[in-house]
């Protein structure tokens, strides 16, 4: 497969490209296993996200975010166990997205994760298999920063091996991080769900799947 002549290189983020958002019953699981509510999953989630980012960075371990979830320390055995279902709600891949980037792989083009991770959460994407297409991972726990910092960006374009910032393409599905990636001067797809977005600009036009032939649905269907 011939190369995209227009990218020396791609940085992707996880969750929201590769990685699919945790289903409404991943969320339930969690929440049962902090013996949180059933009615009140919303305050559960804020919860959850109101130390993300400084547990996301490497600055708070297991027991301190969970304990400031729960309000009080969990034991042991409670902490694993959200330890495991935390984990397991951000392992499922898209496997549309990922026969897009083993497409991309075949080309030679240098790919670099950079994904906002705590520490547990990197250990074990770092085993998938879809890893070893990526000539680098950075999480935000090792880095001990999260995106959009800059020096995320920074770092990610260093491991790309890259002289140009302009050849290079940053992939988020958050606008925020694709605007501070454009700010440092990588150009930016905010992903939104589409695939064939991904194949247009990672993949040389002769690679793309061509479309698929309209049915007879299709034809046969009014103008609107």
């Amino acid at each position: 497969m011939t190369r995209n002549t227009n990218l020396d290189a791609v940085i992707l983020d996880y969750n929201g490209v590769i990685g699919l958002q945790p289903t409404r019953s991943q969320w339930f699981h969690l929440a049962r296993t902090a013996s949180w509510p059933d009615d009140d999953l919303a305050g559960f989630q804020r919860a959850f996200w109101s130390a993300r980012e400084p547990y996301d960075a490497g600055q708070l371990s297991d027991l301190a975010y969970w304990a400031h979830v729960l309000g009080s320390h969990p034991g042991p055995r409670l902490l694993h166990e959200l330890r495991t279902a935390d984990t397991d709600m951000w392992t499922t891949t898209d496997d549309r997205v990922l026969s897009v980037l083993h497409r991309a792989h075949a080309t030679g083009l240098p790919m670099v994760l950079l994904s906002n991770a705590p520490a547990h959460l990197s250990d074990v994407l770092d085993t998938h298999h879809w890893r070893r297409m990526m000539h680098q991972a950075l999480y935000s726990a090792r880095l001990e920063v999260c995106k959009p910092d800059p020096a995320a960006y920074e770092q990610a374009l260093e491991a790309t091996g890259a002289d140009d910032p302009r050849r290079v393409l940053f992939v988020d599905d958050r606008a925020d991080n694709c605007r501070t990636a454009e700010e440092v001067g990588l150009r930016a797809l905010h992903y939104t769900g589409n695939p064939a977005d991904l194949e247009t600009a990672l993949l040389p036009t002769a690679d793309r799947t061509p479309p698929a032939p309209p049915t007879l649905q299709d034809l046969i269907a009014p103008r609107q």
